[in-house]
C-alpha cells in the first residue's frame, strides 16, 4: 500500500504534463533605422582634404589616420609632406554631416 501511496503523486504530476503548450502570440519585429556612417579615412582622403584646405603646403607623401580616442567621433591624422617618409605633423579630422572636416585648418596649414 505504500508504494501505490508514493507513485500515486508521480502518476498525478506524469498527467499534467501531457497538455500541449499554447503557442506564441506573433509579435512584430522593428527593424532598425540605418545608420550613415562614413568611410574610414586613409591616406587619400586624407591628403585630398589637406591639399583642399591648404593649398600651398607640399603634397602628403604618407599619412596614418586613427580614431582620437575610444568612443571619439574626431581621427588624428600624423603625416609627412613632401619627400619626408616620417610623420612629423598631426591634424584632427572631425566628422561633418556627409564627409569628414579638418578640424582647424589655419593652424595645420601654418604649419
Amino acid at each position: 500500500m505504500k508504494k501505490i501511496a508514493f507513485l500515486f503523486p508521480l502518476i498525478a504530476l506524469a498527467a499534467c504534463g501531457e497538455e500541449p503548450a499554447p503557442e506564441p502570440a506573433p509579435t512584430e519585429v522593428a527593424t532598425p533605422e540605418p545608420i550613415n556612417t562614413l568611410p574610414a579615412p586613409n591616406q587619400e582622403l586624407f591628403s585630398a582634404l589637406l591639399a583642399e584646405a591648404c593649398p600651398n603646403a607640399e603634397p602628403v607623401n604618407t599619412a596614418v589616420c586613427k580614431r582620437a580616442g575610444m568612443g571619439s567621433e574626431d581621427v588624428l591624422c600624423e603625416y609627412g609632406l613632401g619627400d619626408d617618409e616620417y610623420l612629423r605633423n598631426k591634424a584632427t579630422l572631425t566628422a561633418g554631416e556627409d564627409a569628414w572636416t579638418l578640424a582647424d585648418p589655419e593652424t595645420v596649414c601654418a604649419a
